[in-house]
């Protein structure tokens, strides 16, 4: 038997113990919740986690990127609590294997334009005749989109220049940025004459003095059609920001941003 001297070494080693990881037990607990937001939110959800701040003193943390790339990280188990995607087709596939509590909620409709730096040799033109021309005569070196393999606004810039006949010629002078958003710094960048992103960021004040824009029409691609939805370990922070997106608050951040909201 082991000796008091002894024992309560061991506990007082216990205790130590104790103390030493009560702190990151509860860092673990309180963590503010991390949401998965597709790259054209970018401006438009870190408004609306400020302002969910604001008015109920909790926080949630943003990454903002490629859809197609968040929807493989969740399946490999990355610690998301909410996922807001800018296509519903990654949404109703993930609910579908069983990693979100339902099939969520459509939040937004975005759309896509072309925009160009000023001084670009290239015009505003969303009907894409400057592009068109501009091609015709040799004048494009680089033009950016989102990456179509993952990026859901660089396959509908692939589905609109498909729609103008453009896509094959344009091949050898496209950029792909590895989500909308940094297709949209490279399509302002001096390199490049000009590219195809979410309307959202080239509204956004620190974009959208940096150049012009003009929306493509929205019949010349598939729909954006955005939704998001809470996965299986979301805790109740996770869920009072999810029904802050869908109130007033957040839907006139949205909706200046140019997204076309539920019930429009």
């Amino acid at each position: 038997m082991p000796s008091p001297t002894l024992r309560l070494a061991g506990v007082v080693a216990g205790l130590a113990a104790m103390l030493l990881l009560t702190p990151l037990a509860v860092k673990a607990q309180t963590a503010a919740p991390v949401v998965a937001a597709a790259a054209d939110l970018q401006f438009a959800v870190e408004e609306i986690a400020a302002a969910f701040k604001a008015e109920t003193g909790m926080e949630v943390r943003l990454s903002t990127g490629s859809t197609g790339n968040f929807a493989r990280q969740i399946r490999e188990g990355a610690p998301f609590q909410i996922f807001m995607a800018a296509d519903e087709k990654f949404i109703l596939d993930l609910h579908r294997d069983g990693f979100t509590r339902n099939e969520g909620d459509l939040y937004a409709v975005g759309r896509v334009v072309l925009m160009v730096a000023h001084g670009s040799t290239l015009s505003a033109d969303g009907k894409l005749d400057s592009l068109a021309a501009a091609l015709a005569a040799g004048k494009i070196t680089r033009f950016a989109i989102a990456n179509p393999e993952h990026a859901p606004y660089g396959m509908r810039a692939r589905e609109a220049l498909q729609h103008k006949g453009l896509w094959d010629a344009l091949q050898p002078y496209i950029v792909l940025g590895e989500n909308v958003s940094q297709a949209a710094q490279f399509a302002l960048s001096g390199d490049a004459q000009g590219g195809i992103i979410a309307y959202s960021l080239a509204l956004a004040p620190n974009v959208k003095v940096r150049g012009a824009y003009d929306l493509i029409p929205e019949d010349w691609h598939e729909p954006l059609r955005q939704r998001m939805a809470v996965l299986k370990n979301a805790g109740p922070v996770a869920e009072a920001f999810y029904a802050y997106v869908k109130g007033p608050s957040a839907r006139g951040i949205m909706k200046r941003y140019g997204f076309v909201l539920p019930g429009e």
